[in-house]
């Protein structure tokens, strides 16, 4: 199984999925491949202009994607993909809309069997068993909170150390551990922006020059680099 999980697709004062787009291609190979792009958690933009953003980066890596909504039967166009990208955006309509098209288990065999997966912010989330280390606001209801479970771990994206001046509310330290409170066997990966996790087969790692912090009920947070272990993560339990 091969997955390419990025935190977020872009970095302050840089082009849309500028810093990736290399990690990228490395992951997709010099062959050009055409993925099935997953739009579905854009909610103020077209589902055609999120195409047309990702497709402008892809192909400066000789790369293309083409949009899963253009397709009758977006079933067939998994069985049939290359390689499954999915972008970001809000996480419950993401997975509101592939649960209700009946795309979650097709992703997974398909990803199981092989086929690359990449995913960036809303679409590293649904990699996880759940959704529920999300950010983002519950604007849409989906059917149950599972999602692929290609990795036995959660992740939190765009994973933030700073508490704003003036604000009083939670952190999101705090909040991950308000989940691993209740979900006591189950690791969370604090994913800071510019980073990404790479699953290669068995073996994961971090990219990116940032840390990764790791939450697990009853142990210390700790801080790990990308030249540290991670397969850990990877123990179902």
């Amino acid at each position: 199984m091969r997955l390419l999980l990025i935190s977020n697709s872009t970095n302050p004062g840089e082009g849309y999925l500028e810093y990736p787009k290399q990690h990228i291609k490395d992951f997709l190979g010099e062959k050009a491949t055409n993925a099935i792009f997953i739009p579905y958690a854009a909610v103020t933009f077209s589902f055609e202009e999120y195409e047309k953003k990702v497709n402008e980066r892809f192909a400066e890596i000789g790369h293309h994607v083409t949009s899963i909504h253009r397709f009758i039967n977006p079933v067939d166009a998994i069985e049939n993909a290359d390689a499954i990208v999915v972008g970001g955006g809000n996480t419950w309509q993401l997975v509101k809309m592939l649960q209700e098209k009946g795309l979650m288990k097709v992703i997974r065999k398909r990803v199981k069997k092989g086929t690359p997966y990449i995913g960036w912010s809303a679409g590293s989330n649904i990699a996880c068993p759940t959704l529920k280390t999300t950010n983002d606001m519950p604007i849409m209801e989906p059917i149950k909170f599972k999602t692929l479970k290609l990795v036995p771990f959660q992740i939190n994206p765009h994973y933030l150390d700073d508490n704003p001046a003036n604000h009083g509310g939670e952190t999101r330290e705090d909040r991950i551990k308000e989940f691993i409170e209740v979900n006591k066997e189950t690791y969370v990966v604090g994913l800071r922006e510019g980073t990404m996790l790479l699953l290669d087969d068995d073996d994961l790692i971090l990219l990116g020059n940032r840390k990764a912090r790791i939450f697990k009920y009853g142990q210390e947070p700790k801080e790990l680099t990308n030249e540290e272990d991670f397969n850990f993560l990877l123990q179902r339990s």
